[in-house]
């Protein structure tokens, strides 16, 4: 009785048949646990011990493609005894093929990954170098979209599709894709021209358009600036082909202008004196440039005599500290000789 049940036929194969094949499942997944552990265990211990960082970055690369790999070739095994109808059998076959040619990928994606981590990388971050992280970031992610196109086109002509007649079908939805897609096109190309041209780096701080603030993430179609707020702001790159872009941080120095206005009862000796105590303030200070300071007596106001202080801070000096270091000092050296600042007023005269 027993053996008639196991005889049984359940979708065109007998129970004994799909036992079988859930065991191969489930002694396939206790391999995988297994090979698993011996990854993280036993391998990388013993690679941590070796002095290249190499083999560590390419087991733990290739630890999730392995287990995976491992996981498909039992349910292959499992699914391959086991018998549907012809055309079940075909998708499933093709199926496997496909999903092995994107383990493998995966793999290959990931090894070209830990190998940029240990050499390109490093090599970035040298003085002597000719690479900076945008380049690195380029190769990484155009490695990663090559590869993956293979892949998949491999895998889809493998698994016994005809990859060319597909993109020859898909020819007229193609164009009506690329005319949907001109946006993303111009933010891809903006892209290339931001990694070409090199207009800013991360961390840079930049302007563009209304927003101020350092650059947190440069991608292929978007930019992440970090605002002076704190925000997030996400910039299409096509934009960055379209606007001035205005790099702070690699400003040779930060030009400040500050309009002093005294009193109109200053007399000229004193307006003199102002301008000697603002060129001596700059001569003396070690954080600005003191050769392209700039003084002078600009104008008649509605309420006060203007005089036009110009200074430039020196690169690498902290802007907000040195203004009002120099502004304290305006205030005290004025008040020591009796210089007054104006303020709004108005006189009346009754006949």
């Amino acid at each position: 009785m027993n053996l008639e049940f196991i005889q049984k036929q359940v979708y065109h194969n007998s129970i004994a048949d799909w036992l079988v094949s859930a065991l191969i499942i489930t002694v396939t997944l206790i391999i995988a646990r297994l090979l698993y552990i011996l990854l993280s265990r036993v391998v990388k211990v013993f690679t941590s011990k070796t002095e290249t960082k190499l083999d560590d970055l390419l087991v733990d690369k290739l630890e999730t493609p392995a287990i995976f790999c491992t996981i498909l070739i039992g349910l292959n095994v499992a699914l391959e005894r086991l018998h549907f109808t012809p055309a079940s059998d075909t998708y499933i076959h093709r199926a496997f093929v496909f999903l092995t040619a994107i383990s493998i990928t995966w793999f290959l994606v990931r090894v070209v990954h830990a190998l940029i981590e240990e050499y390109l990388r490093p090599y970035s971050q040298r003085e002597d170098n000719q690479l900076d992280e945008q380049v690195i970031m380029l190769v990484e992610r155009g490695a990663s979209l090559i590869l993956w196109t293979l892949g998949v086109i491999a895998g889809l002509n493998n698994a016994g599709f005809d990859v060319g007649a597909l993109i020859a079908g898909l020819g007229i939805g193609g164009l009506a894709l690329a005319l949907a897609a001109q946006d993303t096109v111009k933010n891809i190309f903006g892209g290339v021209m931001v990694f070409l041209d090199k207009p800013f780096k991360l961390g840079d701080r930049i302007k563009i358009g209304s927003f101020d603030g350092f650059v947190d993430y440069i991608g292929i179609r978007s930019t992440r600036i970090k605002t002076l707020e704190g925000r997030i702001v996400t910039i299409p790159n096509a934009q960055f082909s379209d606007s001035p872009i205005e790099n702070i941080t690699i400003e040779p120095a930060r030009r400040i202008v500050t309009v002093l206005g005294l009193v109109y009862e200053t007399s000229p000796e004193k307006l003199q004196e102002a301008i000697r105590i603002l060129r001596n303030i700059s001569d003396t200070s070690t954080r600005v440039i003191n050769t392209d300071t700039l003084v002078f007596f600009e104008n008649f106001g509605a309420y006060s005599l203007d005089i036009k202080f110009v200074y430039f801070i020196r690169k690498g000096e902290e802007i907000f500290s040195v203004q009002s270091e120099i502004n304290t000092e305006i205030l005290k050296r004025f008040n020591e000789a009796g210089l007054q600042f104006a303020y709004p007023t108005q006189t009346l005269y009754r006949k």
